[in-house]
């Protein structure tokens, strides 16, 4: 196949937080677990991976600039973090090395939802300028 479909891992889920890693048995602070799943993923040879935007720079120094990081949990300046313990704006998540953001209860449940889908693609461009 010329151009394969790309597998995604995800490492700790962006509601979790120590505590709960703890409650199900995880020593590991979440940072740390993220990195180990990504080093145990690339062993596997997966390539793209699923993290909060609290691990971001932590699992691009893991994978390189290679990797793909996919990153839920963000949320605009001052936006409600809902059921999401480990969050970031838009800009932060891309400085900090994300290939793709998901954004998904801050466009949905705005009262212009096309607002702010525009305000962030404008906060993430911003971002990106050199």
């Amino acid at each position: 196949m010329a151009d394969p479909p790309e597998l995604l891992a995800v490492t700790v889920l962006t509601s979790m937080d120590a505590a709960q890693l703890h409650a199900v048995g995880l020593e590991n602070s979440p940072g740390s677990q993220v990195e180990l799943l990504g080093r145990l993923g690339l062993d596997a040879g997966i390539r793209g991976f699923v993290c909060s935007p609290q691990e971001v720079s932590r699992l691009r120094s893991v994978t390189g600039p290679d990797g793909i990081l996919v990153i839920p949990g963000i949320r605009p300046a001052g936006a409600v973090t809902g059921d999401q313990r480990r969050v970031a704006t838009p800009s932060e998540a891309l400085r900090q090395g994300a290939s793709y953001l998901v954004v998904g209860r801050p466009i949905t449940h705005a009262p212009d939802p096309a607002e702010a889908a525009e305000a962030i693609v404008r906060e993430m461009a911003e971002a990106l300028q050199p």
